[in-house]
């Protein structure tokens, strides 16, 4: 892709933004945005609508006028709301003042990073990650340090905490988890958050927790458990989450951070100066969802969790191709032996000869280099349509690669 930006304007331009990497996922949609024919599994989105109830409370905000600027840091029912869907799904009691309704996850780890970030500090994160989280550590002044994950034959994938404590220096700032993760479908034990809590309070390093994916847990052992469990309320720890996932509100643009009791004025400030405030329609739309969403969740994860059985099984048939079975997220990774060129150039192959829209690993930094992700956050027909497409193809190159370790 041309540089975006014109060679007399760059030396006038913030050089953070022009050394950010293309989304490469972004890349490979783009190759097919408008052709219906493809399976598109490469985005993290839901195929289902936005329930009624939340589109309906939605509409009646907007009939009511409820079209002004609101409080900055979100209504008082809203994070009352919130407060209640925490006590409800974790047993925990978090204060509604705590609760920083942002826009969407993406604006909830912006203001994280920017509450705790000065320049030059270090950021550690297990990789491959979301690029997203990635690249405002480097738009906030600091540095990201990835700590690869440990990918093993038999289609596991564990954290060391010690290679991740052996990152720590004089720099680091705090450390980022992502559990659920996504792309890996990887989700910290109990035992190691508990372990990471203690580390961390014993350095003075902060947690920033993205619990996006807590509730996509499957064979009953959900939801996966929070921070919010295990630390105080005054320990250095910022959860990111967004309405996004669990209610299918990509489009709407809400989440939420929970930051310590006594950080409230601080976040209230960002908010300010970030966006002024969520759209109070979309609020009162997400105090429906909190309220009444549960039973959508759970009919979420059930289908899920067949869509991925059907996308698991069919591809772990195939000699060819190794699978990480997901402990949790709707993203499922794996590797295929004998795909030949980079894992951009995967995605690519595959979407020309299958008509199957896959992420590459790579779009999570270069520890994903010889992976692809797929999306089975969609209808099981949809996931035996893509299995139907991908396992003749992908028999093609069993017979030129070897066999995937068992």
């Amino acid at each position: 892709m041309p540089d975006v930006i014109p060679a007399a304007l760059q030396p006038f331009s913030s050089s953070r933004v022009r050394e950010m990497p293309d989304n490469q996922i972004v890349t490979v949609a783009d190759l097919a945005r408008h052709d219906d024919s493809v399976v598109r599994l490469w985005i993290g989105e839901g195929d289902l609508p936005t329930p009624a109830p939340i589109r309906d409370a939605a509409i009646a905000a907007l009939e009511a006028g409820d079209t002004r600027y609101g409080y900055s840091q979100g209504t008082p029912d809203l994070r009352q709301a919130l407060a209640d869907y925490h006590r409800r799904h974790w047993d925990v009691e978090v204060a509604p003042e705590r609760f920083c309704v942002s826009i969407g996850g993406m604006n909830a780890v912006v203001m994280a990073m920017q509450a705790i970030l000065d320049e030059g500090d270090e950021v550690i994160m297990p990789s491959p990650a979301w690029p997203n989280a990635k690249q405002v550590v480097a738009i906030c002044g600091g540095v990201n340090v990835a700590v690869a994950f440990d990918f093993h034959d038999d289609g596991a994938i564990t954290l060391d905490l010690d290679a991740l404590f052996a990152a720590v220096t004089e720099r680091t700032r705090a450390i980022f988890i992502n559990s659920p993760s996504n792309p890996t479908g990887w989700r910290m034990p109990l035992a190691d958050m508990r372990r990471l809590r203690d580390f961390c309070r014993e350095r003075g390093l902060w947690i920033i927790a993205d619990e996006v994916y807590n509730h996509f847990v499957y064979d009953g052992q959900g939801p996966a458990p929070s921070f919010l469990q295990l630390c105080e309320a005054t320990d250095r720890l910022l959860v990111t989450n967004t309405f996004s996932k669990n209610w299918c509100m990509t489009g709407w643009r809400a989440g939420w951070v929970v930051c310590p009791l006594g950080m409230e004025t601080l976040f209230a400030r960002l908010c300010q100066y970030n966006t002024t405030g969520v759209a109070p329609f979309v609020q009162r739309a997400c105090q429906v969802a909190l309220e009444t969403g549960d039973e959508f969740i759970a009919h979420q994860i059930a289908r899920c969790q067949v869509s991925r059985d059907i996308l698991v099984q069919g591809l772990e048939a195939l000699d060819n191709v190794t699978v990480f079975t997901p402990q949790g997220t709707f993203y499922l990774f794996f590797k295929v032996h004998g795909l030949p060129g980079t894992s951009l150039e995967r995605a690519v192959q595959l979407l020309r000869e299958t008509k199957v829209g896959v992420a590459p690993g790579s779009a999570f930094g270069p520890e994903g280099e010889d992976y692809l992700r797929i999306c089975f956050a969609i209808a099981p027909t949809l996931a035996e349509e893509a299995l139907a497409r991908l396992v003749p193809y992908l028999r093609t190159l069993s017979a030129v690669a070897p066999s995937a370790p068992r």
